[in-house]
C-alpha cells in the first residue's frame, strides 16, 4: 500500500483499531451481535487505510453524528452510561485528529482516480 505520510497512517490505524474494539465492546455490553456496526467499523478502517481524499472527513462526520445523537441519553442516564460517555469523549478526540492533524491530512491525499495504483508494489 502506498502512503504519503507514515505517521498519519499510524494515527488512522490506531483510530480504526479503536473503532473495531469499541464495536466489539458495545456488542458485549449490549448483549447482541450488531452486524451493521461491525461492517461500518471494518469498512471505515479499510477506507481510511487507503488514504483516499476526503475519507477522513466522511468518517469524522459519521463519528460526530453518532456522538451528538447519543450524547443526551448518555448524559441523562449517568452513572450507568459512563462508559458510553467516555467513548464519546474518545470519539470526539478521534474526530479532531481526523480533521486537524497535519500528518493525518497528509495521509489523505491519494486521488480517487489513482485507486488501482495504490495497491501496486
Amino acid at each position: 500500500m502506498k502512503t504519503n505520510n507514515t505517521a498519519g497512517r499510524n494515527y488512522v490505524i490506531t483510530i480504526g483499531v479503536y473503532m473495531l474494539a469499541k464495536t466489539i465492546l458495545n456488542m458485549i455490553l449490549g448483549g447482541g451481535f450488531a452486524v451493521n456496526d461491525l461492517i461500518f467499523a471494518l469498512a471505515a478502517t479499510a477506507a481510511m487505510y487507503t488514504g483516499l481524499q476526503f475519507v477522513n472527513i466522511a468518517v469524522a462526520v459519521l463519528m460526530a453524528i453518532t456522538v451528538v445523537r447519543h450524547l443526551p441519553y448518555n448524559i441523562s442516564n449517568l452513572p450507568s452510561t459512563l462508559i458510553y460517555l467516555i467513548e464519546a469523549v474518545i470519539d470526539a478526540g478521534a474526530v479532531i485528529v481526523l480533521l486537524t492533524n497535519s500528518a493525518v491530512k497528509a495521509h489523505f491525499t491519494n486521488k480517487w482516480s489513482k485507486l488501482s495504483e495504490l495497491f501496486e508494489k
